[in-house]
């Protein structure tokens, strides 16, 4: 299980986290998790674990840890992504400041990955081409409708759901917008997969409230969408 960090903030003031490592010691590449609009989950964690079995440091800040209350946070998150600037930013940067920061990370192989509300979050962050980040995973997430916007970003690796009724279209989005920009990318639509489908979350309100999403794990396609990222991040951060 991942263990609970504390991750300092420029200016002051700290975001919990959970940070998960490989087994041995050594210099390995890292990975910032962006979590769901649900939060820090026990499937956001055990994508942090996930990561750590393949030989990758995780950490995944808590967003909503600020202090604020939570539907605050989603507001000024949703504002944030919107821009493309922010605070969510800033605190997805701290977060990669301090991971690569640890003796045990390479801080110039560095990784993101975000999922939903995540997901959008971590696209506009690589976009501005933060340093040592080499590639990016976008999981039902949000795509600008300006391409301009992501230029600049590192390689993406990207999967949606056909069945999710509000994300499918951002997919050929995003795959236009990085055709466009000539950015290595590798962007797929799954037929029987909705929103939330690679990871095992349990939100039987978040079913009903986001009905035209079809929320729901779906097995295949999961392991499908994981054996994609794996192979795309490792060509791109794992040691030669």
């Amino acid at each position: 299980m991942p263990d609970d960090v504390e991750i300092p903030l420029p200016g002051g003031g700290r975001l919990k986290g959970a940070v998960a490592r490989p087994l041995g010691s050594g210099t390995n590449a890292g990975v910032v998790v962006v979590h769901e609009v649900f939060g820090d989950q026990p499937e956001m964690r055990a994508v942090c674990d996930e990561f750590a079995r393949h030989g990758y440091v995780a950490v995944m800040p808590d967003l909503f840890s600020s202090g604020e209350p939570r539907f605050i946070c989603i507001a000024r998150a949703m504002i944030d992504s919107a821009r493309g600037t922010g605070r969510v930013s800033a605190f997805i940067e701290a977060a990669r400041v301090w991971l690569a920061g640890r003796d045990d990370v390479d801080g110039e192989r560095i990784g993101v990955i975000g999922f939903c509300m995540g997901g959008g979050f971590a696209l506009a962050y690589v976009a501005g081409g933060p340093p040592g980040v080499r590639v990016a995973s976008i999981n039902y997430g949000e795509a600008p409708r300006a391409g301009e916007k992501l230029r600049g970003a590192c390689p993406i690796v990207a999967s949606y759901g056909k069945r999710d009724l509000i994300m499918r279209s951002h997919a050929a989005r995003l795959r236009s917008h990085l055709a466009t920009l000539d950015i290595a990318h590798d962007v797929k639509v799954y037929e029987d997969a909705g929103h939330s489908f690679m990871t095992q979350g349990h939100h039987p309100i978040g079913k009903l409230v986001f009905l035209p999403m079809r929320l729901g794990y779906e097995p295949n396609a999961a392991a499908d969408a994981w054996r994609r990222l794996f192979a795309f991040f490792d060509e791109r951060l794992k040691a030669s």
